[in-house]
């Protein structure tokens, strides 16, 4: 049992494995085939349009890495962590693991949460995030399975399990009429937060345009009259199309590959496409038009936060006429930015403010924590109320939740 808080937990990111029916359960007849699952000598892989992926190594997640089997690894080799050479001392994990049941369905994950002294969690898939990329060229299929997906996922996990786990279904944009009619069916099966990929949305024609440009302007109305959250959660993001370019190759983005260019360390470390994100829901005027609107980036760190703010700053100092108001007002009262746990997570409270960032494990992915709540000894240094905004409170307030609300066992003081 990991040690109980004195305020609520609320992670904003902890992740589902989907089962190997989440694509095509659902999937109509029209789109059979779509979506497969292959032999390839002794491994399974997803296949999408008779094209193998290995964006996941290992898509049916019956063994998995270890939670939070990398934490130590990515804490030392980030300068900005509190964690030196020296001062852990770790055998190292095992490479994979079985899969358990809590990794897989509401019921049992509620339990481990118990055992984890987490009170309440976002729930993200992770294989989901393959999907809108490898079908960019085809805006049909990608609604169809996407919908396929979100049926799935209500009827596995629900969008509200118990007021404590929320699952996040996920809405693609490339239809503007489908994207409203997907949007309306999540929030009436009671959804309290969508997952938008933070990336250009494809059009019909082949080309690429912001999410946030005017004529997306219908389903931001309706997500600010509905309140839901919109997380923004790292994904095939279509930036490897850039460093093809570059380095002369057609690759696919395959996250977990380790043998990388410096060329690629270099403009990925840069977190370069949720600063694009970020820069266009300011620059394009989204956060102005749409002040209601709450925004949280997920799994993208934070390391691109001070050269945007910077950049903001200065520009509106030398000309505010370019912005609709003050960008960094736009920010911080429309987006919450989630840092990794190895970044310098009070550094980054300097920058935005206590109400603006808030705390997620990765849980249960290996480069996550292995027990979340000690991402509280990196923000030991703020106060008793600062430490619970991040921890879970500046969560709960966006997501309509009494940020003084605990679901487990307030602990006994002496």
């Amino acid at each position: 049992m990991s040690r109980v808080l004195d305020f609520p937990v609320f992670d904003a990111d902890n992740h589902m494995y989907e089962t190997t029916d989440a694509f095509t359960k659902y999937l109509p007849e029209s789109h059979a085939g779509l979506v497969k699952y292959v032999q390839v000598g002794k491994r399974t892989k997803i296949a999408l349009r008779n094209v193998i992926s290995d964006y996941i190594p290992n898509p049916t997640f019956n063994v998995v890495a270890p939670p939070g089997a990398q934490e130590i690894e990515f804490r030392l080799k980030n300068p900005s962590s509190k964690t030196k050479p020296g001062d852990i001392e770790a055998a190292p994990p095992p490479r994979y693991i079985p899969s358990i049941p809590a990794f897989f369905n509401p019921a049992d994950r509620l339990a481990l949460m118990n055992e984890l002294s987490i009170d309440r969690a976002m729930m993200w898939p992770t294989l989901a995030s393959l999907l809108e990329e490898r079908l960019a060229d085809d805006a049909e299929s990608t609604v169809v399975v996407i919908h396929a997906l979100n049926q799935w996922m209500h009827e596995h996990w629900t969008y509200n399990f118990e007021d404590r786990i929320f699952p996040t279904p996920v809405i693609t944009l490339p239809i503007l009429d489908a994207a409203l009619r997907e949007l309306d069916y999540v929030i009436e099966r009671g959804a309290r937060a969508i997952l938008i990929r933070p990336a250009p949305v494809p059009t019909l024609n082949g080309s690429r345009r912001s999410f946030a440009l005017p004529e997306f302007d219908p389903f931001w109305k309706r997500v600010e009259e509905a309140g839901v959250v919109v997380g923004m959660h790292a994904s095939d993001d279509g930036y490897q199309r850039y460093l093809n370019d570059w380095e002369g190759s057609s690759s696919e983005f395959l996250p977990f590959q380790s043998k990388r260019s410096a060329f690629h360390h270099i403009v990925s470390g840069e977190y370069r496409s949720i600063k694009d994100c970020v820069a266009s829901i300011i620059g394009h005027g989204l956060a102005t038009r749409f002040p209601g609107i709450r925004i949280m980036p997920v799994e993208n760190g934070s390391s691109w936060v001070r050269p945007l703010v910077g950049q903001l700053t200065k520009l509106y100092s030398r000309d505010p006429s370019i912005f609709d108001e003050d960008p960094m007002v736009a920010w911080k009262r429309n987006i919450l930015v989630h840092p990794f746990h190895e970044e310098d997570v009070t550094g980054l409270v300097d920058v935005l403010g206590a109400d603006n960032v808030v705390f997620g494990s990765d849980y249960p992915h290996p480069e996550g924590l292995f027990d979340p709540v000690t991402f509280i000894d990196e923000i030991e240094s703020l106060s008793f109320e600062d430490q619970g905004k991040v921890m879970g409170g500046n969560l709960a307030r966006i997501m309509g939740i009494d940020p003084k609300e605990k679901a487990l066992p307030v602990p006994a003081t002496v």
